[in-house]
């Protein structure tokens, strides 16, 4: 018997997701330019979907350029988890597998423009505070604490219904 992916009747989405650092403080999108989008009036780390001929890091690169016009080397960026949301968008049939990233960023002035929202330095002591996902309160804490993870986050109706967190 074919499963949903072999079938087609739901899309799994590769993305990353990068927590961009530097003195203390980690990089943060505040989702406030488009009233429409998915993640309207939340705070993420940066990031988006791959692209067919991207590896995640890749991807992470190009994401960290296009939302805040950094250029950083590949060597800047540190894999640290990954995690899997079924049922994530569920009127598009969506579920993401998402790879999670450090960003080593040299010290710099503020943030530029970005069209998805509000960049914004946070003292990392200041994240959690933050209008955040409720999933990411589960392993925001592994990534303040630089410690690699494997995840699960099950969401329904926006909100974390259930997750899994293994520490590596």
């Amino acid at each position: 018997m074919a499963n949903a992916y072999e079938t087609g009747e739901r899309k799994a989405i590769p993305a990353v997701l990068i927590y961009p650092e530097r003195d203390g403080e980690i990089l943060m999108l505040h989702r406030n330019k488009r009233p429409q989008d998915f993640h309207a009036g939340k705070w993420n780390g940066l990031g988006g979907k791959c692209e067919p001929d991207e590896s995640p890091l890749e991807t992470a690169r190009r994401e960290l350029h296009e939302e805040a016009g950094l250029d950083l080397p590949l060597e800047r960026l540190r894999p640290l988890g990954i995690i899997q949301f079924p049922n994530f968008k569920p009127k598009a049939a969506e579920d993401w597998l998402v790879y999670v990233f450090l960003a080593d960023v040299p010290g710099g002035g503020p943030p530029p423009a970005c069209p998805e929202g509000t960049l914004e330095w946070i003292p990392r002591d200041k994240v959690p505070g933050l209008n955040l996902w409720s999933g990411d309160r589960h392993f925001l804490p592994l990534v303040l604490e630089r410690k690699p993870f494997v995840a699960t986050m099950w969401y329904k109706d926006g909100d974390c219904v259930r997750h899994w967190i293994q520490p590596l």
